[in-house]
Parts: structure tokens; sequence; C-alpha cells
């Protein structure tokens, strides 16, 4: 006979916090949101932590390179997605490795041969102003000279004419080497009043651009995550099929840390992965598995050697796999035994093992029901898929903008090894759609309200880092009608223009 459990899965938004003490101290400057990634033993620290507790989703449409240095500057992770080419996922990685804050890479390059009209199009195209003018017109082709809004005027010039014979050559133009830091760059523009100082190596191909308007920003980020290199920190996807030649590319490329992508994680292609890559590197390569809904899915990939476990299964927006499938289980259900597990786990052994909650979050609200229940950090898709950094391509839909979204379940991924059981190398069947969400601007401004309101939340709770939230958080299971009791009710909206996304 088939095992029944005695209580239905719940999701986050059959719970409530219920308030606790907040001292004077409760503020939500003070509030620290510093977890670990990986796992550790007592006593020590983990070998990365986050400087806060969300990191995106595995996911075509969610996490590149643009997204990955994004989210680093604000202190949480991406994990590129693995479904690509080892070469591009690598490749990926490089880039956000070897970006420089403040060095930008240009993407308005042109050649010395191309005309007025080129110029034009291509500012068109990009809305640059400021174009590289490069010996082959590659983003690192030998400097030739560069074009700015200044040096031309459209009007009064005819449209054939060759980006030559108006562009500051080179050789009237103040340059950096290779060894020029951000600081000293910045010493040049404004010693010298310029607003673009282009850095080149040795045999002059151009490597990056500083600009004067970025200078402010490059004190925005008290958060960013960065490895002891100074380099931004960046994670990548990998599959239960191909890891012996994706797991060395993604680590020479620099990788921090990678993680098993599967929609179903108790399974012993993870364990003969984990396994693979202990023999190959030791403890040396951080790992992350999952996912699983349970107690026993959390003993196993532990005891596996997952350096971090995820856990939920159906729970995406885009996610049909319980449909498809009827396999999942309510997100809060999930994440609260696989906590208690995890503490459990801990207390015997002295080894603490974070978990990541993947799936389930529709509010804002929900990330702090989430972290109160025991998660350590959150896998976010849609989330981080409706910002500037994302992959996807903006589109007018009715007059609303939004942005791309489709699953790895999805025909358009066509991501079969998330889903293989050990059969053909396709997919027997869709488990995400492809759709919408809609667009919500860039990543620091949405970030930043999100964890204004976790903060203030924690302080509701008289707690000042995660911790504390975890100890001691109260919660309780409301009624549907608790429900339509916490939204506006009773009244007539003059708008409806709030923070909240719907589902």
């Amino acid at each position: 006979m088939a095992f029944y459990y005695d209580e239905p899965a719940h999701t986050f938004s059959e719970y409530l916090l219920v308030p606790g003490y907040s001292s004077k101290e409760c503020v939500p400057t003070n509030v620290d949101l510093r977890t670990p990634l990986v796992k550790f033993k007592k006593g020590e620290e983990s070998a990365i932590t986050l400087n806060i507790p969300l990191v995106s989703a595995i996911m075509q449409s969610v996490s590149d390179d643009k997204m990955a240095i994004a989210l680093s500057k604000e202190g949480g992770i991406s994990f590129i997605y693995g479904s690509q080419t080892i070469e591009n996922e690598a490749a990926m990685v490089a880039r956000v490795k070897t970006h420089r804050a403040g060095f930008v890479s240009s993407d308005s390059n042109i050649r010395p041969d191309s005309t007025l009209a080129d110029i034009v199009a291509l500012k068109e195209k990009t809305g640059h102003s400021t174009v590289a003018v490069t010996s082959d017109g590659t983003v690192n082709g030998k400097l030739e000279g560069i074009v700015t809004s200044r040096d031309y005027r459209v009007s009064r010039m005819d449209l054939n004419t060759k980006v030559s014979t108006f562009m500051t050559p080179i050789n009237e133009m103040i340059v950096g080497g290779k060894e020029t830091s951000l600081q000293e760059a910045n010493d040049i523009i404004w010693d010298n009043k310029l607003n673009t100082l282009p850095i080149i190596d040795d045999e002059g191909r151009l490597l990056y651009m500083v600009f004067r308007k970025d200078y402010a920003t490059h004190k925005e980020y008290p958060l960013e995550l960065l490895d002891s290199k100074k380099r931004h920190v960046v994670g990548a996807g990998i599959n239960t099929r191909d890891y012996a030649e994706r797991v060395p590319a993604l680590v020479n490329a620099g990788a921090d840390v990678l993680c098993i992508d599967s929609s179903e994680g108790y399974s012993e292609w993870q364990k003969l992965t984990l396994d693979w890559v202990r023999e190959h590197y030791g403890d040396t390569v951080k790992v992350g598995a999952g996912n699983v809904v349970d107690a026993e899915g959390f003993r196993y990939l532990t005891e596996a050697g997952a350096d971090f476990v995820k856990v939920g299964i159906g729970g995406g927006s885009i996610c049909i796999t319980r449909e498809q499938k009827g396999i999942g289980r309510g997100q809060a259900t999930a994440l609260i035994e696989v906590a208690k597990a995890r503490d459990e786990y801990y207390k015997e052994t002295g080894i603490y093992v974070p978990i990541c909650s993947d799936g389930g979050i529709v509010y804002d609200y929900h990330m702090t029901l989430a972290l109160a229940m025991g998660a350590d950090f959150l896998m976010l898709g849609r989330y981080f898929a409706r910002f500037d950094e994302s992959p996807t391509n903006k589109v007018n839909i009715n007059g609303n903008y939004m942005k791309e979204y489709w699953g790895e379940g999805s025909n358009r991924a066509r991501n079969w090894q998330r889903y293989d059981m050990g059969g053909a190398s396709k997919l027997s069947f869709e488990e995400g759609v492809d759709s919408y969400v809609p667009y919500a601007g860039t990543l620091k401004d949405n970030v930043t309200l999100t964890l204004s309101k976790v903060r203030s939340t924690m302080c509701n709770c008289g707690a000042l880092n995660l911790d504390d939230l975890k100890k001691n958080a109260k919660m309780t299971l409301v009624s549907s009608t608790s429900l339509v009791e916490g939204g506006a009710h009773d009244v007539i909206l003059k708008d409806n223009n709030m923070n909240n996304y719907v589902k």
C-alpha cells in the first residue's frame, strides 16, 4: 500500500509571520542578510558567503553573464545556464571573471573605412554616442580612433563620409595601458577633462573603456560579492551527462561554484556526478545538487557530497511538472521538512549544509517566509526574468512592455538533460511553458525595494540576521478568508500600481 502523509502540503501564501518583540536596535539599516552558500564544519565559516540571500535560476531566459555581473554587484550570485554548448557556457563564466568594475568592453565598434551612415545606424541600434574605431571593427581590434557626437553633424555632412576623416585619431587621444587601475583611470579622466578613457594593450588592441559618467556608480555597491582577487563571484549549471567535459571547462574558466540542474535530484545520476567531481577535484570544487522535497532526498544528496541542496519540485511559475506527471509537493511544506533534516544532520555530524528554496515565490513577502522557514538562500527565475539584465527580449504586448520567459522543460529550451531519466536524448513531453512576464526595469532598483521589505519584516519579528529569524520566527496558517482580509478590500482603488507582482 502506498504511503500517505497525514497533512496536506502547504504553499507560502497559506502562512503569515506573527510579530515578535522589537528592540530599539531593530531598524532595517542594522539587518545583516549574509548567508552561507556552501557547507562548512561547526566552528568554521563557509568558503563562500552571500551578502544577500538571492541567486538567479539556471535558465536560458534568466542567467547569462550580464545578469551574473549585475547580481554580483548587489551581493548575490547567478548560476549561468548549462543548456548550451560547453564552450559558450565557459565563455560566459570567463566574461564575468574578467569583467573589471568600471572597465567596460566596448559594444559599439566600427572600422575606419565605414561611413557616417554606419555610425548613425550603430547609434540607433545601441543607443551609444561613443564609438571605438578599431582596425577590424571588433571589440578587441587595434584602436585607431574614437567617434563621439561632437565629431559629426548629420545635417551638415554627407552620409557617405568615411569615419577616418572625422574621427579623433589615436595619436591625438589620451589612453591607458593594460596595467592601469580604476583609480588611476579616473584620475586621468578628471585631470584631462575627458569623458572616455580607452584602455589598450602593448600591441595597441582595445581592451576596455572607462567612462566619466560611471565614476559615481563605482561607490554604489557596498555589498558587491567579489573573490579574493576582486573578481565577481559566479556560478554555473551542469548536468548529469557531460560533466566529465563540462566541469573542467567551467573550472578552468573560473566558476566559483557549480550546481547540478535537474528537475528531480533524489537520483543515482546525481550521486555519480558528485562522485566524479570529488574523485577529480576533492573538495576544491563546490557543487550544489537537487531538487528534493523531503528529508530522505536531502540526506541522500548530503551524504553523496553536495555542498548545498535545492528544495522544490513543480512550484515554479513556468513549471508544469505537477500537471504533467502528478509529482511534487507544496513548497512551504517541503522546505520546512528539509530544513528540519538539515538541522538534525548538523547536530549529528557538525556539518552545516545550506538549503536553497527554489520555486513558489509569488510575492516579495514570500521570500521572508521562506527564509524564516529555514532556507539559507532563494533561487528565483521569474523575479529576475523581468529585469533589463535578463537575456530575453523586451516586447510590447497590447500596450504593455513584457519580457520573454520560458522554462527549461519547454520545447524552446530543449534542455532534455535536465529531465533525462537515462533514455533518448530528447524531450518526450514538455514540463515547462513559454510565456511573458511584466517588464520591471533594472535589477538594482527592484532588488533594493524587495530587500527593504525583507529587512523591515525581519525587524517586526525582532531579528537582525537570518539565523535569528530562523530561530525566533513565529508562523501561523491562515484561512482562505484571511487571505482576502490581508489585501485591500471593501474599497474602490484609485489605481492598482502595486509593487507586488501577481502570479
